[in-house]
């Protein structure tokens, strides 16, 4: 199951209570306080995983605590931290408080921590209230609340390259050849459900880019046809977008009218996208009728087009190749990720 959205209730821990002692020892009828401190209570932390790809572990957990902190202890001994709640999520999280719906936190580098609930500090022990006039004072402090919140995740993957087309135009066929991800493939519409994230290596540079591809597109998909937009999301960071067409048109439709869908709806979900560099990847170029279609398809639209077939492997190099460089010129090449 893939989850790219999830509302969580987080609490940091408690901060222990101080300690009320005083020393007891022989040849020391005056001891004094000598009570130990709480211990601070335990944060709830986000931590960015490159190793996770989705939201699927806080579906079916939605509620995380921080640990409490330890009571103060005679011998001025300060009670344990709390342990903290570290929450891994995948890197594109978006954190954002239900209450206000103020974007907390956002989750963009493999590492990145960031603090979404502290813990509360401990109290003191009675040694801090000790005064010439008040040499045995009996009083400490209770530890102080932990902060709590609800937030909601929202998931949205960073990749280089986003892919979009029709059922069964191949983008899973695609993705399958240029890529390490196996997503389903069949003979109907709508084998991909949900996102597929896989990675385009390069093994004569050491470079390696991420390819996300969201389920199909229709018309009418703003108006919640399909599987509407919500998957859409996922490509609103991508730097390029590749529109892979049926230039055959093995299902009745232009390719034509299919591109033009295509834009009408990214435009319809946020007219952003259609300022993204894009290309268009016309697929099953093997077939007799896509020689036709892609010149009347030329004629149309100045676009730049990369011909391919999924189905006799051809194409997909020149395919990488441009979209190596079009990423590299629009980011720098010092941006492209590296094999380790």
């Amino acid at each position: 199951m893939f989850v790219d959205e999830c509302v969580i209730k987080v609490q940091a821990g408690e901060g222990g209570r101080g300690c009320i002692s005083f020393r007891r020892e022989k040849f020391e009828p005056f001891g004094g306080p000598n009570g130990g401190d709480g211990g601070r209570g335990g944060d709830v932390v986000l931590e960015g995983d490159e190793n996770t790809n989705n939201l699927i572990d806080y579906k079916y957990r939605a509620h995380w605590k921080g640990e409490r902190g330890e009571h103060g202890q005679g011998k001025d001994c300060t009670g344990r931290e709390g342990r903290s709640a570290i929450l891994m999520v995948p890197l594109g999280t978006i954190v954002t408080n239900e209450e206000t719906g103020q974007v907390v936190a956002e989750i963009t580098e493999q590492g990145q921590r960031v603090v979404l609930c502290k813990g509360g500090n401990g109290g003191w022990g009675n040694t801090h209230f000790k005064t010439p006039t008040n040499r045995a004072p009996r009083r400490a402090n209770p530890g102080h609340p932990g902060e709590s919140g609800v937030f909601r995740l929202v998931l949205k993957c960073i990749a280089d390259v986003g892919l979009v087309g029709f059922p069964n135009a191949g983008k899973s066929s695609l993705t399958n050849a240029i890529t390490r991800a196996r997503p389903k493939m069949a003979a109907y519409p709508f084998t991909t459900l949900h996102p597929q994230i896989g990675v385009i290596e390069y093994p004569e540079t050491y470079q390696w880019m991420l390819l996300a591809d969201v389920p199909g597109l229709i018309a009418g998909a703003s108006e919640n046809h399909g599987l509407g937009h919500r998957f859409l999301r996922h490509i609103e960071r991508c730097t390029v977008l590749v529109f892979l067409l049926d230039m055959a048109g093995t299902d009745g439709r232009d390719p034509r009218d299919d591109y033009k869908v295509l834009r009408q709806e990214l435009k319809l979900y946020d007219p952003r996208l259609l300022k993204k560099p894009c290309l268009v990847a016309a697929n099953k170029m093997d077939l007799p009728e896509a020689k036709a279609n892609l010149s009347k398809f030329k004629k149309r639209y100045k676009v730049s087009v990369v011909e391919i077939s999924c189905l006799e492997a051809t194409g997909l190099e020149k395919l990488k190749q441009t979209l190596l460089k079009q990423v590299i010129k629009l980011r720098g090449a010092d941006k492209i990720r590296l094999m380790k």
